[in-house]
C-alpha cells in the first residue's frame, strides 16, 4: 500500500499546483520527439526563447515518470512476470538535440544532426511481464545505467523538384521550416525508426501524450533497434503534395533485445515501406492514413520448431537454442488520424506480423488493434492542456502461446505457465501546461490479462509525469 500512498500524495501535489498555475504562450507545445508537436521556436512554450532564423538548432528536454501499482491477483509467476505485489519506480530521460544547416537553400537543404541522451531509473517489474509495457521511456536493459550516450548522429539531405515552398515545421530531424512541396529526402546515420515512420499526431509522443509501448507505436511492428531503441539506417522519403512514400533499410541487433547491431546486411536487415495520404474524411478538417509493411532478416528462432523439440525432451522450449542462421519476420500495419472538431481528434492503429519467428527487437506482440481520441482544452482557456483516452488489445499466435504456456521465455514475457487471453489495455491521461515549457500529467492504465495470462491481473498502473522543454 506504500505505492498507493506515495502516488496519492504526488497526485494531490500536482492538482494543487494546477489550481495555482497559469498557462502562458498558447499554440503548439515545444518539441519532444518523436512528436506531432512543433519544435521550440518563437511563440512556443519553452523555458528559453528559440528562433527559426538561425542555422543552428539547440533544444533540450527532460521527462520524469513516476509509476506505481497496487498488489493484484497472481496465483503463480515466472522469471519474466510482472510482480504481483505493489511496487513503484521512477524513470528519467534527458535529451540534448543539436543540428546545423550545412546548406540552407530549401531545394537542396543539408542538415547535420547530433543528439546526446541519458536514460536512467527503472520501469515497474524491470519492464517485464507486459507486452504493452506502461512506460515508453524505459530502457529494457537497466544494467546499461544512466551514462550519457550518442542517441542520434545523422545527415539529412533534401532534393527539391519544385519552386513552391510549403510549411514543413522545423524539427530536430529537419531544420528547414519551409520545403518544396515535391521533394526527395534522405536521412542516413544513427536514428530511431519511429522518428520518421508510423508517426501519429495523437498517439506517438510519450512525453506529452500516452505512455504505453503499444499505444505510441504499432506493437506488431518489430522495428529494427537495439535495446535503447536506436539503429543505423538509411531512410528515403518522397513527398508530392498530400502523398508521401518512405523506405528504410536498418541494422538489426545481433541478439534479441541486444545493444549491439549487425552490419552484415546480406544476412541481417530490417526493411520498411510506408505510404501516407494526408486527406480528410470530413470537409474542413485534417486527416491522414498510413500503410506500413516490414520484412526483417536476423538470427531469429522458430516458435514451432522449439516447441517440437521441447515435446521430445523434458526441458521447457528455448527460442534462442538453435544454430546460427537467418530467418524472416514480416508484417503490416495501418495508422489513421482524423480531426472531428476544432478541439477533438480520433486515431487508431492495426498491426499484424507472421508470429512464426522470435519477437526480436521491439516487443512480444503478433497482432494489435487500437482506437482512441484526444481533446484540447483551448476552448476553456487552457490552450496547451489536453485529455486523451485509448483502448488497445494485443495478441500472440498459437505457436507463441504454446511456447509461453510450457515455460518458454521471451525477452519480456514468461510466467512459467499460461491460460491465454488477449492483453487488453485502457489508458487515459490529462496533460497540464503549468508554465512556459513545464508540463505535468496524470495517467492511468488498466491492464486486463497482463502478459496474455487470464490467471493474472487485472492491474491498474498509475503515473505522474513531469516534462520540461528547455
Amino acid at each position: 500500500m506504500t505505492s498507493i500512498r506515495i502516488f496519492s500524495c504526488l497526485a494531490a501535489w500536482v492538482l494543487l499546483v494546477a489550481c495555482h498555475g497559469q498557462a502562458q504562450q498558447p499554440d503548439t507545445p515545444a518539441v519532444a520527439p518523436p512528436s506531432d508537436s512543433a519544435p521550440a521556436s518563437e511563440g512556443s512554450p519553452a523555458l528559453f526563447p528559440h528562433t527559426d532564423k538561425t542555422r543552428y538548432l539547440i533544444l533540450g528536454q527532460a521527462n520524469i515518470i513516476f509509476q506505481a501499482h497496487a498488489p493484484f491477483h497472481s496465483p503463480y509467476s515466472g522469471a519474466n512476470s510482472m510482480l504481483g505485489r505493489g511496487e513503484y519506480k521512477t524513470s528519467l530521460i534527458g535529451t540534448l538535440y543539436t543540428g546545423f544547416e550545412v546548406v540552407k537553400k530549401p531545394r537542396f537543404a543539408l542538415d547535420a544532426i547530433f543528439d546526446m541522451e541519458s536514460a536512467g531509473g527503472r520501469g515497474v517489474s524491470e519492464a517485464l511481464g507486459l507486452a504493452g509495457f506502461t512506460n515508453l521511456d524505459v530502457v529494457r536493459n537497466p544494467t546499461l545505467g544512466s551514462k550519457p550516450y550518442m542517441a542520434r548522429y545523422e545527415i539529412h539531405q533534401v532534393v527539391g523538384f519544385s519552386d513552391k515552398l510549403v510549411d514543413a515545421g522545423r524539427t530536430p530531424f529537419s531544420l528547414q521550416p519551409k520545403l518544396p512541396d515535391v521533394r526527395l529526402e534522405f536521412w542516413v546515420g544513427r536514428m530511431s525508426l519511429p522518428d520518421l515512420l508510423d508517426l501519429n499526431s495523437i498517439g506517438t509522443d510519450s512525453h506529452l501524450q500516452f505512455l504505453n509501448w503499444s499505444v505510441d507505436n504499432n506493437g506488431a511492428w518489430d522495428y529494427a533497434a537495439n535495446t535503447r531503441g536506436y539503429t543505423d539506417a538509411l531512410v528515403s522519403e518522397f513527398t508530392a503534395h498530400a502523398f508521401t512514400a518512405r523506405y528504410a533499410l536498418a541494422a538489426m541487433p545481433t541478439v534479441a533485445n541486444g545493444i549491439d547491431l549487425s552490419y552484415d546486411f546480406k544476412k541481417d536487415s530490417g526493411q520498411n515501406v510506408e505510404l501516407e495520404l494526408r486527406r480528410s474524411l470530413l470537409p474542413g478538417r485534417k486527416g491522414a492514413v498510413r500503410v506500413l509493411g516490414f520484412l526483417n532478416h536476423a538470427n531469429m528462432g522458430s516458435y514451432r520448431e522449439q516447441n517440437q523439440l521441447a515435446l521430445k525432451g523434458a526441458a521447457a522450449p528455448d527460442i534462442t537454442a538453435h544454430p546460427q542462421r537467418t530467418t524472416k519476420k514480416y508484417g503490416v500495419g495501418l495508422n489513421f488520424e482524423q480531426e472531428v472538431s476544432s478541439n477533438g481528434r480520433v486515431f487508431g492503429r492495426f498491426g499484424w506480423n507472421d508470429g512464426a519467428t522470435e519477437s526480436y527487437a521491439y516487443t512480444e506482440i503478433d497482432q494489435t488493434f487500437e482506437l482512441g481520441a484526444d481533446y484540447s482544452l483551448k476552448g476553456f482557456g487552457r490552450a496547451d492542456d489536453k485529455f486523451g483516452i485509448t483502448f488497445v488489445t494485443n495478441a500472440v499466435k498459437r505457436d507463441h502461446q504454446w511456447y509461453l504456456a510450457h515455460g518458454g521465455l521471451g525477452f519480456l514475457l514468461g510466467d512459467g505457465h499460461l491460460r491465454y487471453a488477449r492483453e487488453d489495455i485502457v489508458e487515459a491521461y490529462y496533460n497540464l501546461h503549468l508554465w512556459k515549457g513545464v508540463y505535468y500529467a496524470l495517467d492511468g492504465q488498466f491492464v486486463a490479462h497482463p502478459g496474455y495470462n487470464a490467471d493474472r491481473g487485472p492491474v491498474l498502473v498509475e503515473s505522474v509525469r513531469m516534462h520540461v522543454d528547455f
